[in-house]
Order: C-alpha cells, then structure tokens, then sequence
C-alpha cells in the first residue's frame, strides 16, 4: 500500500473540481527557489510565485509571475485599474489569506481577488505554482487553473 499524502487545501479543492495536477513536495528548509526548482527539476519559467498587493482603493490584487521575475508594480497597478499598489507587509498575509509567506497558492485564499497571471503562462503545456503549504506544489494546465479561478494574462514583470 502507498504512502498516504496530507492533502492541502488546493489539492481537495482541485479533486473536487475534477481538475488533473501533478503534487510536488520538497524540502522547506530549501527556501532558495533556485535550489527548489533543481531538486524538481523544472523549468525557472514555468514556476509562478504568487504575491498579494493592495491599492489606493484598499483593494487586494494577487499577481502570479515567473519565479525568476519581478513584479513591475506600475504594469500591475495599471491592469488592475489602480493609481498605484504595493506589497502587502508579510504579517497581514495570513489574515488577508489564509497563507502564510512562502505557502501561499491563488487558490483556496480566504476570499477570492482579482487574479492576474504574468502572460507567458499561456506559451507552457503546464505551469508550476504553490500548493498552499511550504514544500508543496502543485502542476496544471493554465486552462484548469481557470477553471478554479477567474484569472487575467496580463504583461506584469519588469523587463530585465
């Protein structure tokens, strides 16, 4: 018999919606995204983080960009229809939600927000972002992803 695996909150999430993924976990000491994309073996490009901003209007937005990317918050605010926005301060993620930093997945938040994926999601068969726990990820298809959440492809890093 197999290990059992502790699903996290975005894996019984997608098991209910029906959406196939693939479920990585490695080790969270490894907090270096490089040194976790390595033990995984995937392609930096393919690996969103997930980042939670607020706006001049107090709205929060959450934004998923290529690991190896920065946000450029005026491109964000812009698509988001806000003067400006900036990173929430770590302490209030968890409240705002429901993660904590380093675990934090755009599905399964305390209340769903404005979504907006950086646009090159769309030139991948399957993206890479977190499960909803540090250690864990979890890999879909851009479309099943929006089958769980309404989410924008926008132009949103800065060009390096």
């Amino acid at each position: 018999m197999g290990k059992r695996v502790d699903k996290t909150n975005v894996m019984r999430i997608l098991d209910k919606k029906k959406i196939t993924y693939n479920y990585y976990s490695y080790d969270s000491t490894k907090l270096n995204f490089i040194e976790v994309n390595n033990s995984l073996g995937q392609d930096l490009a393919t690996v969103f983080k997930t980042l939670v901003t607020v706006g001049k209007s107090k709205e929060y937005y959450v934004f998923m960009v290529p690991m190896e990317n920065e946000l450029d918050l005026k491109k964000a605010a812009k698509v988001a229809g806000e003067k400006s926005l900036e990173m929430i301060p770590q302490k209030e993620l968890l409240s705002v939600t429901g993660y904590i930093h380093g675990g934090c997945s755009p599905i399964g938040m305390k209340k769903q927000f404005r979504t907006f994926i950086n646009s090159t999601a769309e030139n991948f068969e399957t993206i890479y972002f977190s499960g909803g726990r540090v250690g864990h990820q979890v890999q879909l298809q851009l479309s099943d992803l929006q089958k769980v959440i309404r989410v924008t492809l926008a132009d949103i890093t800065k060009n390096i």
